[in-house]
């Protein structure tokens, strides 16, 4: 019996990757030396003035991909993103790729990093993955600062009449631990500080990354530090950032990491890698500075939304491009026919053996991407298939006719094992798509109510019937109407996992009510946060983690990354 070769695994792809000093990948952009800054060999940081020197240079196309909603057989979203750009640049293209930074939670716990994989990988993917530029390390540190002076405050005298009680901001750790979701602090006596509760969240979940990845400048960051709702006085008026004279110090810690990261592919694509919220608990794109950027200096810029189009890419619409006055130009919807046949009810252990009629009942959840993409956002949208070496040749050519049918072109890609050359197709339909007029639309006007805000969102594009508003929901929407927080747009916190807020509910649910549990006013983000069934802002980590197989080698080697 022939023995089956065995498929390197992406640390070691990563490895045997020969990198160009980023000094080249500079160069290839037309930066001169004065315009970046070295992070070692192989990455750097841009100067935050490169935008204004580019001002009269035409903006570069842009490129949203996205997905169906996730499932544990995994999409590639990411990886498709890369091998994109790469295809871009192998037809002759100037391609820059803006993605996301990955957060240790996922790498620590299950998930895994962000750095795409197999060929079509951005790196160097150790660094990437760990630790990077510090840029998470200093989110963490300026919104920790903020905590800290507010309990401070507390300590001091409490001349704002700060209700303990009511202190609505919380501090950050950028691990997975659910002993820190709800805490006690301040049990250290008279020196010990004000005793209250406190909650923690995941770094890419906080205000300030939020805050960090929709600024326009080092100015607009202050402004938008000092925004920030911290809590309520005795009398139940809002306190923000600025009562504690935060936004400076907080802005001094965040100047560095404001500035884009340049690193490339493992064909030499160039790629910004910069900020990272999670699209099911926050807005879930890159740094508004780094696309802008990368418009001013490729003709073509892939970047890529968190999670489904549900979630990502509505946010990606709503939130970023009303910030930033950003069009996108066609959106790539990622799908698998192995995720899709999961969503028709097939077990993950069984996801191998061709079975067309489970295809075919999971094909909803991409049909209603598909309808939300065309239809509501109005934007030209191509189906990258995701191949793997499992499909079935028979489900492959009905998909592709069943998208078809729907007004969406599917290619079939192949970039996690072939790179670049895997993704031809898909950027040739990709030009084809992003040439073709539009008719982009949002989802909802900023001028209705944020409840009328949350439904249009929850029935143009999750299928609902209606919303629910507990109770507490209610009374904090009451709290902002009439105030300039009612005219932010929506940022639903949901499980990515389906349409609805229940995770179980896979396919394409109709007929269901959206539970909206809490509403939370992002002042310095400026959007307005709507909790859905049991999202959680602190993830926890699973069974077995993936920490436990990290290590270290004798020559400072890492093993076990993925």
């Amino acid at each position: 019996m022939p023995l089956v070769p065995s498929i390197p695994s992406d640390l070691d792809i990563a490895k045997a990757s020969s990198l160009r000093p980023v000094a080249a990948i500079a160069e290839k952009l037309g930066l001169t030396a004065d315009e970046w800054e070295p992070y070692g060999h192989h990455k750097a940081k841009i100067d935050l003035d490169v935008l204004a020197k580019k001002s009269s240079r035409s903006t570069g196309k842009l490129i949203l991909v996205s997905a169906i909603s996730p499932t544990p057989a995994g999409e590639g979203k990411t990886t498709v993103t890369i091998g994109l750009g790469q295809a871009l640049s192998r037809l002759g293209e100037k391609a820059i790729i803006a993605i996301r930074e990955p957060s240790l939670g996922p790498v620590f716990g299950v998930k895994g990093g962000a750095t795409g994989g197999g060929y079509s990988q951005v790196l160097p993917m150790e660094d990437i993955n760990l630790h990077f530029t510090g840029d998470f390390h200093a989110i963490t540190a300026a919104n920790n600062l903020l905590s800290a002076l507010i309990d401070n405050h507390l300590h001091q005298g409490n001349s704002l009449q700060l209700d303990p009680r009511r202190v609505t901001f919380s501090r950050v750790l950028d691990v997975n631990d659910r002993a820190l979701r709800h805490v006690v602090m301040g049990l250290g006596g008279s020196n010990g500080g004000i005793a209250r509760e406190e909650t923690f969240m995941i770094t890419p979940a906080s205000e300030v990354m939020a805050i960090l990845c929709l600024a326009t400048d080092l100015n607009d960051l202050q402004k938008r530090l000092g925004d920030i709702i911290i809590g309520y006085d005795v009398a139940g008026h809002v306190i923000e950032a600025r009562a504690l004279n935060a936004e400076g110090a907080m802005t001094a810690l965040l100047r560095d990491a404001m500035k884009p990261n340049l690193v490339q592919t493992g064909e030499h694509t160039p790629a910004l890698v910069h900020g990272g919220p999670f699209a099911n608990i926050a807005h879930g794109c890159n740094t508004v500075v780094a696309t802008r950027t990368a418009l001013k200096l490729g003709d073509w810029v892939v970047t890529e939304a968190g999670f489904g189009a549900d979630l990502g890419a509505e946010k990606f619409f709503d939130i970023k491009c009303r910030a930033a006055d950003l069009r996108a130009d066609a959106v790539v919807l990622v799908a698998t026919i192995r995720s899709l046949k999961m969503h028709g009810g097939v077990p993950k252990p069984q996801l191998k053996q061709p079975n067309l009629a489970a295809l075919q009942a999971g094909a909803c959840n991409l049909e209603r991407h598909i309808h939300n993409v065309k239809n509501v956002y109005g934007m030209p949208c191509v189906v990258a298939l995701n191949r793997f070496e499992t499909d079935d040749h028979e489900e492959i050519e009905w998909l592709r006719d069943y998208t078809g049918q729907l007004g969406a072109e599917l290619v079939v890609t192949e970039v996690h094992a072939r790179g670049g050359e895997g993704g031809i197709n898909l950027a040739h339909a990709v030009r084809r798509a992003a040439n073709a007029p539009n008719q982009f639309s949002f989802v909802y006007d900023l001028k209705q109510s944020p409840e009328e805000k949350i439904r249009a969102i929850a029935q143009k594009v999750y299928g609902a019937h209606d919303i629910h508003l507990s109770a507490m929901a209610q009374k904090k929407l009451f709290g902002i109407r009439n105030t300039r927080y009612a005219d932010y747009p929506i940022c639903i916190a949901k499980t990515p996992y389906s349409f609805s807020d229940d995770a179980t509910r896979l396919g394409a649910p109709s007929d269901w009510t959206l539970n909206i549990r809490d509403i939370r006013v992002a002042g310095g983000a400026r959007f307005i946060v709507a909790l859905a069934g049991d999202i959680m802002t602190m993830p926890g980590l699973p069974a077995i983690p993936a920490a436990e197989r990290i290590t270290v080698g004798t020559e400072g080697e890492i093993a076990g990354l993925f």
